[in-house]
């Protein structure tokens, strides 16, 4: 256990490195801190978030993967579509409860509206999840035509927003992205590669899209909680100054504070696993107890990942957001803050562990280097930061911005590989980690309440116009990863070609 943590710790601060040196750059050179203490916070919340996902990722190869491929092999047991696809539901919610970029979102949420109760929160986007990956399953089941599933889900996804509070239209969108991370990605794709390959032949095709599909239903789901609480409150109740990790500087207090989270989050996966394993499952006796203990890693770095979060991480992303749209400073200085946002944009997604799982798997499955994906998505998650940046900057609707973006990788599937059609929708979802919520969010909020008081008002929406990062990341790679895709087909047709015109002059 301890030389996997050396490997892995290794392995996470070399890839957090571009990060680091953003930070580095902007918060030391570029826009320095006013309070030398500040500086203690930025680096005790790198080392935290860097140790955190360390101790996560290890405790996640010993005892969530394993859980998630077990489960998901026991429900082919209970042989009757109707049970797969209850427990498939369920599996979606409790792995999705336990996601830390979910979590991330939630508090970044009830900073600014503190009636946003963020466990009830996270419940109802898990629940989305649920519903719509036992949807997913019942597609493979059914045979349903992948690109005809995507089509009707965005309309309906569409036509619903009419009736929805403008304030949460952004974050139901960024709720999307922030639900399949690190937990629930390997998780669901187990599930629907298990039974992929257990009910069809042309599994391959059918593997991808599970992420998708269950990307959906956090965004109703967000969609119908800021509906309840426009009529609980008759109306969206007023926000609040948005200061995360202003409410303590002592990093212990947050620590604790966030102990009760971090339990609430695992104890459902533990819930359904124990019963499974009594009844279905059945691993032997010391298998079992090595994945528990894998539990504790889990714990611990879930715990010490949000807590580093709270103290120092959120506190600088939502600092280079202010600083940069400062009035008083030249302004170039908002220009550069869109180089920022690529930049940032792009190193975070080489660092999320989500997207190096897609690019191990897609490695594996069908022969893309993983790099190639990692690079593919990374540049496309660049560009959603800077025009996320240019919606705030400028106060513009998020739908101008995702109606065409969306239109575009709608289209696209016509002319797409089927199995690239899900796999480009389960990227969507897997770049919006925990590290896009803990960085990119705040970054942005800051930007939002910036351009609010610049312009003279205080009351102007943060939740409206600050939000919309994670949306922004969770779709232009619906765009990159279908290129890619045709780009395969074709290189892969003309090798083909290249050798039957070979084979016939041999």
């Amino acid at each position: 256990m301890v030389k996997t943590l050396m490997r892995v710790l290794k392995e996470t601060f070399v890839m957090s490195l571009p990060l680091a040196v953003i930070m580095i750059i902007v918060c030391g050179f570029v826009a320095p801190f006013e309070d030398p203490f500040d500086y203690v916070r930025l680096v005790v919340g790198y080392t935290g978030v860097v140790i955190g996902q360390a101790l996560f990722l290890v405790g996640l190869e010993s005892s969530i993967l394993p859980i998630g491929k077990e489960m998901g092999k026991s429900l082919i047991k209970l042989k009757k579509s109707v049970f797969i696809i209850f427990f498939g539901m369920l599996f979606g919610f409790f792995a999705t409860v336990a996601e830390p970029a979910l979590w991330v979102l939630g508090r970044q949420t009830n900073l600014i509206i503190d009636s946003v109760n963020v466990p009830l929160f996270i419940m109802a986007m898990s629940v989305g999840v649920g519903l719509f990956a036992g949807f997913a399953l019942f597609r493979i089941m059914k045979d349903l035509n992948i690109r005809i599933v995507f089509i009707v889900l965005y309309a309906v996804t569409f036509l619903v927003i009419a009736v929805v509070p403008e304030q949460f239209i952004a974050l139901g969108f960024d709720g999307s992205g922030a639900t399949t991370g690190d937990i629930s990605v390997p998780f669901l794709l187990a599930l629907g590669l298990g039974v992929s390959r257990t009910l069809r032949t042309n599994s391959d095709d059918d593997s991808f899209g599970i992420i998708g599909i269950a990307s959906v239903g956090p965004i109703l789901a967000v969609f119908l909680y800021g509906a309840v609480l426009r009529a609980v409150y008759g109306g969206i109740p007023a926000e609040g100054i948005y200061n995360p990790g202003g409410s303590s500087t002592n990093f212990i207090t947050i620590l604790l504070s966030n102990f009760g989270d971090a339990v609430i989050a695992l104890f459902p996966l533990l819930l359904a696993f124990i019963p499974f394993q009594f009844l279905l499952i059945k691993l032997p006796k010391a298998t079992f107890i090595r994945i528990m203990m894998g539990i504790i890693p889990v714990f611990a770095g879930l715990l010490l990942f949000l807590s580093s979060i709270d103290f120092g991480f959120a506190f600088a992303g939502n600092y280079i957001g202010v600083v940069f749209m400062d009035t008083a400073r030249p302004e170039w200085f908002q220009w550069l803050l869109l180089g920022i946002g690529f930049i940032l944009g792009v190193a975070i997604t080489l660092t999320e562990p989500a997207v190096t799982v897609l690019g191990e798997q897609l490695e594996e499955m069908i022969g893309i280097k993983r790099m190639t994906t990692r690079l593919t998505l990374a540049v496309g998650i660049g560009f959603s930061a800077m025009l996320c940046i240019v919606k705030i900057m400028w106060q513009v609707n998020i739908l101008w911005f995702l109606v065409p973006l969306y239109a575009v990788a709608l289209i696209m599937i016509k002319f797409t590989p089927k199995m690239f059609v899900g796999l480009a929708f389960d990227s969507g979802g897997v770049t919006g980690g925990a590290l896009s919520s803990a960085v990119l969010t705040p970054l942005t909020l800051g930007v939002a309440q910036a351009v609010a008081y610049a312009a003279g008002d205080e009351a102007h929406s943060i939740l409206t116009n600050g939000f919309g990062i994670i949306a922004f990341i969770s779709v232009t790679p619906l765009i990159a990863v279908q290129a890619m895709g045709i780009v395969f087909s074709g290189l892969r047709k003309y090798d083909q070609a290249f050798e039957r015109v070979k084979r016939n002059k041999d």
